[in-house]
């Protein structure tokens, strides 16, 4: 055993609560313009994810990593069920194919399968060792099929965004594992076959390529979020026009609470605190891997870098869009969107990565 990583504790706890801040600003006027209350999606954050957030978080940095393993065997089904809830009649909440709504509660399985998934395959390759894990019977080709079911189900619900954020985390474990090089061309070959297959079967996504590549084409159409974005971004300048002071978040800007929620910070606080933003996630992921880096086991190490892959990626792929260099994809940014369930699962997995920096051995015990 070795101290907890407190500078993680830290680091997640202030991009919370600036979170708070930068949402209050931002969702003012759609607050109002909905709900006739100008603290409607601050409420909500707070009562429906950093609360139960703050318990879960609070429960992982209990548990030890021995429970965390016998446990993890179970997380592929309960991934699985999550992941098909939405297509069972009766559940789906209408906010999109991938929210299901039981007993009144509406939430997005897929955020929560995606730490089931973590653990999953962290015991998964644990087990494997890179022996096993360098053959194709033993370890290519079962970790594609399973992949391949999990992506199927995403694909299915049209969530583009959240199967890449999911690929991109089990492709990083995969590899951090000890994978041979040919296994990683030909997984990097079937992303790129998967992505063209997507892109063929939906159009709108030839759309969002299209104008990702020329944001100048159909402003008012296809083009007016990105463009709209852009210009929010730009217009902050260094310092930006002030807090509480953007003028995009006046219903001009599409999600203001939720996808575009960074677009906003760099209108109302412009460069310096937009940069030190991303600094955050990058000390995140620095700190993220030197508990990896220095984990006792397998399972721990792999477990490690599937989190910190998970969050890091997700927030690469949100101010990306927002900054013009990757195309819309539709995932919130972690620990500053608003998103009850992405706000519970990012905070559960910062608490099992704390426990991991603590450094206990997950392996049996000899006499």
């Amino acid at each position: 055993m070795r101290k907890p990583d407190r500078l993680l504790l830290i680091a997640v706890w202030v991009m919370v609560a600036f979170g708070l801040v930068a949402l209050t600003s931002a969702s003012g006027p759609t607050g109002f313009d909905k709900f006739h209350d100008v603290y409607y999606f601050l409420k909500k954050q707070l009562l429906v994810g950093v609360l139960p957030g703050a318990v879960l978080f609070f429960v992982a940095t209990r548990l030890s990593l021995q429970t965390m393993r016998r446990l993890a065997p179970w997380a592929l089904p309960g991934a699985l069920a999550l992941l098909a809830l939405p297509f069972v009649p009766g559940l789906q909440a209408g906010y999109g194919r991938a929210w299901v709504n039981v007993f009144g509660f509406s939430f997005q399985a897929s955020e929560t399968a995606k730490l089931l998934l973590a653990f999953y395959f962290a015991w998964w390759l644990s087990r494997r060792g890179t022996g096993r894990l360098k053959t194709f019977w033993d370890g290519l080709f079962p970790f594609v099929v399973t992949v391949g079911l999990v992506a199927l189900l995403m694909v299915l619900q049209s969530d583009l965004g959240t199967t890449s954020v999911i690929l991109a985390m089990l492709f990083s474990m995969y590899v951090a594992a000890g994978a041979p090089w040919t296994h990683i061309g030909t997984l990097l070959a079937a992303a790129a076959g998967l992505f063209i297959a997507v892109i063929k079967v939906a159009p709108y996504r030839v759309d969002r390529l299209k104008v990702f590549l020329h944001p100048e084409l159909d402003p008012q159409g296809v083009g007016y979020h990105v463009n709209q974005a852009m210009l929010a971004v730009g217009s902050g300048g260094w310092l930006g026009l002030g807090l509480g002071k953007s003028l995009q978040k006046h219903l001009y800007l599409p999600q203001v609470t939720a996808d575009s929620i960074f677009a906003v910070i760099s209108e109302e606080l412009g460069f310096l605190v937009s940069a030190a933003v991303i600094a955050s996630y990058l000390f995140i992921f620095w700190r993220g891997l030197r508990i990896a880096r220095t984990a006792p086991d397998p399972f721990a190490r792999s477990l490690a870098v599937g989190i910190v892959a998970w969050i890091c990626f997700q927030a690469f792929l949100n101010i990306s869009a927002m900054l013009g260099v990757m195309p819309l994809t539709g995932v919130p940014l972690p620990f500053i969107s608003s998103g009850g369930s992405a706000m519970i699962a990012n905070l559960a997995a910062m608490g099992v990565l704390y426990t991991l920096s603590k450094g206990e051995s997950t392996s049996p015990r000899r006499a």
